[in-house]
C-alpha cells in the first residue's frame, strides 16, 4: 500500500535542507536579546531537528535546522553557548517565561 511509503528526505543524512529565512530569524533573535543560549532538540518521528534559542529572561524561539552539526556550526559562528536538550533539559527561565505568558491578561 502506498499509504506507508516514506517520502525521501532532501537534506541528506541530517534531513531537510537549512532554510535561510530560519537562520536569519535565529540570528536576529540572538542579536536583539541578551544572554541567549542555544539548545539542540533531537529529531523525533513527528519533528525534525530544531534549534531552540532562550534569552536571559526566558523568551524563546525555535526553528527547524538541518542537523545537529548545522546547529553546532551556527552557534559557534555567533559565539553562542550551545547545549543538547537531551542532556540538560530545558532551562527553568524558559518555563517561568511560559508561565508568566499564560497568566498574562488578554
Amino acid at each position: 500500500m502506498a499509504w506507508f511509503r516514506r517520502r525521501p528526505r532532501s537534506g541528506g543524512p541530517g534531513g531537510r535542507q537549512v532554510n535561510q529565512a530560519d537562520l536569519e530569524h535565529l540570528t536576529q533573535f540572538f542579536r536583539s536579546r541578551q544572554g541567549v543560549e542555544a539548545f539542540i532538540e533531537p529529531q523525533t518521528t513527528v519533528t525534525e531537528t530544531t534549534l531552540l534559542l532562550v534569552a536571559h529572561d526566558g523568551e524563546w524561539t525555535r526553528r527547524r535546522i538541518g542537523s545537529p552539526d548545522v546547529a553546532w556550526k551556527f552557534a559557534h559562528q555567533l559565539s553562542m553557548p550551545i547545549y543538547d536538550v537531551k542532556l540538560l533539559g530545558y532551562p527553568q527561565r524558559m518555563r517561568d517565561y511560559n508561565e508568566r505568558q499564560r497568566r498574562r491578561p488578554v
